[in-house]
């Protein structure tokens, strides 16, 4: 098969694919420290305690929102363990849908890659929603400049896609240094307020299991789990990454290890600050403005000026980590056949996936002029950056991420069953299944609150309406993965395999014929 260049087995200064070299992404560019900073940018520590936090709290009523944080780390530990061994078998871009091709098959494959697609895009999308509404709010107070939200949403589209252009260790650069100062701030507000708590002291109420009850409990649990979305993310960037069969898990488990400590943490903060008795009450009366509030009567009105800036840049982060995963899921699918072929390329300067990169940008810039254009409320109101466009994408993105993890726990005990090393595995194969249940679990539970998650009146058809976005994803990826397996055959037997595929046509050309 022709591969653009010649080449040989033994060759180990580049990575290549079965398409050629002009279609790979550059090697050895991340080392543990930049893969975990550009995996836990996406996790957005500041957006998840000033605005996930509060809503969690004073919405649905849930005081034990730092035990809710410590009971998914567990869960999602659990989860890592069958993920990070495959990580160490499987290196592609691809992730989610390649593990699940080489678990599931290519088909399954197929109906992954389209829902991962459409997840992480509505979660980046979705981002530029209250990152637009927090400038204009930012313009309003400091320059008392009316700045519709729209306009800082596109500037940031603008300027996610062209860092989305460059080397990817440069964007790890910029992403762990916002990320840094982000939860050094975040931790001097918690140090602060456990040396200052509120009139109950340093309850440790907040992690009574008697706390978790209540009809907002479904609701918060897709929530928090969307506050852990990033770690998973470690594996897409394996072609790009230093001996990836020991980065990648490493990577996996220190994220998830940090993100629910970390936000446990600064959830029971937010507690002792306000008070268990009073922290549903006064969430619900501050809104975001809750953690805002608590800085300025602790650390005074200079540290809480700094926090409403890093809150952007926080965000920013965020859609910068989130658009490197969808431009590296729309290169792994154009290599594989998944989309046309020219989002294969990569940047011959750079390494990074160009084209997929301009689909990302593009996609987001329609969706909020979307939005933009259907905003007919003044500057400073809400409600089309924040509760739609932030809570629908988000939650759309959450429900495809959950069911992408449970449907990966599964693929990793049909991964090493039809290997024959079960019995080898046994334990972490376990911890798959348990991981699996448990996420299906979540997905129910957010499917049936999906109303109550996204705002929406009873009755109302976005309670089927977006979670069937999902479902319309999958389904068009399956019927995908069916033709293709019906007009190319060898096509779709390369689903999931990126750089083996290769390697597989390579040792066969070079075979003994005869």
């Amino acid at each position: 098969m022709p591969t653009g260049r010649s080449t040989t087995l033994t060759d180990p200064a580049e990575i290549r694919t079965y398409k050629g070299q002009d279609r790979a992404l550059r090697a050895d560019r991340l080392g543990t420290a930049g893969l975990l900073l550009s995996v836990l940018a996406a996790s957005a520590p500041l957006m998840v305690v000033a605005g996930v936090m509060p809503t969690i709290f004073g919405v649905m009523g849930i005081v034990g929102q730092p035990l809710l944080y410590v009971v998914l780390g567990a869960v999602l530990a659990l989860f890592s363990v069958g993920y990070a061994e495959m990580s160490r078998h499987v290196h592609n871009a691809g992730a989610f849908y390649a593990y699940i091709a080489r678990g599931l098959g290519p088909t399954a494959g197929s109906a992954a890659s389209f829902v991962a697609l459409v997840a992480y895009s509505a979660m980046q999308v979705g981002v530029y929603g209250i990152l637009g509404f927090e400038i204009s709010g930012l313009f309003a107070t400091y320059l008392d400049v009316e700045l519709a939200w729209w306009i800082p949403a596109l500037i940031a589209v603008a300027a996610t896609g062209a860092l989305g252009w460059l080397k990817i260790d440069l964007n790890a650069k910029v992403l762990g240094v916002l990320l840094l100062i982000e939860c050094a701030l975040v931790v001097v507000f918690d140090l602060a307020a456990l040396g200052k708590p509120g009139a109950e002291g340093l309850s440790l109420h907040a992690f009574d299991p008697s706390t978790l009850g209540g009809a907002g409990l479904g609701t918060a649990l897709c929530f928090c789990i969307a506050a852990f979305v990033g770690f998973e993310q470690s594996p897409v960037y394996a072609e790009e990454t230093s001996k990836p069969h020991i980065v990648v898990s490493r990577v996996m488990f220190l994220a998830v290890g940090f993100v629910a400590l970390f936000f446990a943490l600064s959830a029971w903060a937010l507690t002792v600050a306000t008070g268990p008795g009073a922290v549903v009450k006064t969430a619900a009366e501050a809104g975001p403005g809750l953690l805002f509030q608590l800085t300025e009567s602790r650390l005074g009105t200079a540290f809480t000026d700094v926090l409403h800036v890093l809150f952007v840049t926080g965000m920013f982060a965020a859609m910068l980590s989130f658009h490197n995963v969808v431009a590296r899921y729309a290169f792994a699918m154009g290599r594989e056949g998944l989309l046309p072929a020219p989002f294969g390329r990569t940047n011959a300067g750079t390494g990074a996936p160009a084209t997929g990169s301009l689909l990302q940008t593009g996609i987001a810039a329609v969706v909020v002029i979307a939005f933009a254009v259907t905003d007919d409320m003044p500057a400073g109101d809400p409600t089309a950056p924040v509760l739609h466009l932030f809570t629908w994408m988000g939650s759309v993105g959450a429900l495809g991420v959950t069911l992408l993890m449970a449907a990966a726990s599964f693929a990793v005990i049909a991964f090493f069953v039809r290997r024959g090393t079960a019995a080898a595995q046994v334990w972490r194969l376990v911890a798959a299944g348990a991981a699996g249940l448990a996420l299906l679990f979540i997905a129910v539970y957010t499917v049936k609150d999906f109303a109550v998650l996204v705002g929406a009146d009873e009755g109302s058809a976005l309670s089927w309406v977006l979670p069937a976005i999902i479902a319309v994803a999958a389904l068009a990826g399956l019927v995908h993965g069916l033709v293709l397996r019906s007009r190319s055959p060898e096509a779709h037997a390369r689903i999931g395999l990126g750089n083996e595929a290769f390697r597989l046509d390579q040792a066969a050309e070079s075979a003994p014929r005869g």
